[in-house]
């Protein structure tokens, strides 16, 4: 943005919203960055909407001076989404933070972009209803949209796409539309709604989402278990999937991984590959299900099951799970996290999880992993020391092994984290030709490439 120009979106930009843009170089920064590892690249203006009418206005300025926009929630994406890669203005969504409607009748919540998770929660407490998709920080439910989120709840009630009824979005152009109705299906027309869900931002502007709600389990039951090898785990839960017992969470954590919780959060877990698991249900379901559970699991050497349905006993026991990204850093001084993601068909997963960790071991990079492995999706939580590059490119080429692991057993290089500008690389890799179908989509609804540019589409060049 030439300095004339951005005077002219700056003079604007003030008349519509008065001491709502800001231009501080320290605003400026921590709206480009995130819990990214990739350069701060920061904005040359942040504004603060609170409307979905001065959306639009900011998106026309922006629009008539060939402005780039970047869509803002909480900044807790790792891929390098909010990053400026163009410059131009960052919109700031934590104004449009209200409940619109919770509707228990019919089982839907209609909210603006810039509640958080942690706020959603506490307005529906008591209810007797709950949201079930939850990445592991108090992201927005208008960036987990536009990330396609998901989290440990998935492998029961699914990720964002199939939770989101209804979108109102502000086009490129500054046309607001809405997608979708609030009724529980519909086969009128294309699917806009999930077009926009999973777009990061790329064709539009999220200003108000319509949300499943799910009715709060009679009873919720914890359960951990250790194991002797990592494929013992994840073979035991493949097989729980495979003999339809409907779990709530399967999260596995490598013995890496149960040694940093055990030292950042004062616990003293077996540090061998472990599975924690949850079950939702009835009292009397819950107690066959965990019956059939153990039996697997004993069935591949498990050490001991525990389980717990006291609430106090349970929150104990998830603690580690909830604690693993912050644990991870902790054990490395001035560490900093390369978080990182695939998702395999489960019947793959054994294989995949079991290469990797040879390949860790060989590359010899701290690396524990962790992952939701009821659905196929792993992390790598990798821990660099951000001024050794040497180090830095071992970790890079670790990803891309681990992404064309993924790839060649017909999995996907992100099963929650999304694109950015992280996996960029590989989008062409796992999706062919339909990469211009994308393109000729984000073409017709953002023809001058201004909706978070450099994001979600590699070139074609």
């Amino acid at each position: 943005m030439d300095t004339q120009a951005k005077q002219i979106v700056f003079e604007q930009l003030q008349q519509l919203l008065h001491d709502r843009i800001i231009d501080n170089e320290t605003i400026r920064n921590e709206h480009g960055v995130g819990f990214s590892y990739h350069a701060c690249t920061p904005p040359d203006y942040v504004v603060y909407p609170s409307s979905t009418e001065e959306i639009s206005e900011i998106v026309k300025i922006c629009a008539t001076h060939q402005i780039s926009i970047i869509p803002f929630g909480a900044g807790t994406s790792v891929e390098g989404h909010i990053l400026a890669l163009k410059g131009g203005v960052c919109i700031d969504l934590r104004l449009m933070n209200q409940m619109l409607e919770i509707n228990q009748a019919d089982m839907y919540a209609t909210i603006q972009p810039g509640v958080t998770r942690n706020q959603l929660d506490e307005a529906l407490q008591g209810s007797g209803f709950f949201f079930p998709i939850g990445p592991g920080v108090n992201a927005t439910l208008g960036g987990m949209a536009s990330t396609r989120a998901s989290g440990t709840n998935a492998v029961r009630y699914g990720t964002m796409k199939e939770n989101v009824l209804s979108l109102e979005v502000v086009l490129a152009n500054g046309q607001i539309i809405r997608t979708g109705s609030k009724a529980k299906k519909s086969s009128a027309g294309y699917d806009l709604t999930h077009l926009f869900v999973g777009a990061e931002g790329t064709l539009g502007v999220i200003t108000e989402l319509t949300i499943k709600l799910h009715s709060y389990p009679q009873a919720i039951y914890a359960a951990v278990c250790s194991f002797p090898t990592v494929e013992a785990a994840v073979n035991t839960a493949i097989q729980t999937i495979q003999k339809g017992i409907p779990m709530a969470k399967i999260e596995l954590l490598d013995a890496q991984m149960m040694t940093a919780i055990n030292c950042y959060s004062a616990l003293s877990y077996a540090e061998v590959p472990t599975l924690f698991l949850e079950f939702h249900g009835s009292q009397t379901e819950l107690e066959e299900q965990i019956t059939q559970v153990e039996a697997i699991a004993h069935s591949f050497d498990a050490n001991e099951f525990i389980w717990e349905k006291d609430e106090a006993a349970r929150i104990k026991l998830w603690r580690a799970r909830t604690d693993a990204a912050p644990a991870s850093v902790a054990l490395r001084k001035d560490g900093q996290l390369m978080s990182t993601d695939v998702c395999v068909p489960i019947s793959r997963l054994a294989k995949c999880i079991t290469e990797t960790q040879k390949d860790i071991q060989e590359t010899d990079i701290y690396a524990p992993i962790l992952g939701h492995v009821g659905d196929g999706n792993f992390h790598l939580t990798i821990v660099i020391d951000p001024n050794d590059p040497e180090e830095f490119e071992k970790a890079k080429a670790l990803n891309k092994r681990l992404v064309k692991r993924a790839l060649a057993m017909e999995g996907t290089c992100t099963g929650e984290h999304g694109i950015g500008i992280g996996k960029l690389s590989y989008m062409t890799l796992e999706h062919g030709k339909a990469i211009h179908t994308m393109w000729a989509i984000k073409q017709a609804l953002d023809p001058l490439n201004l909706m978070n540019p450099g994001k979600l589409l590699p070139s074609l060049d």
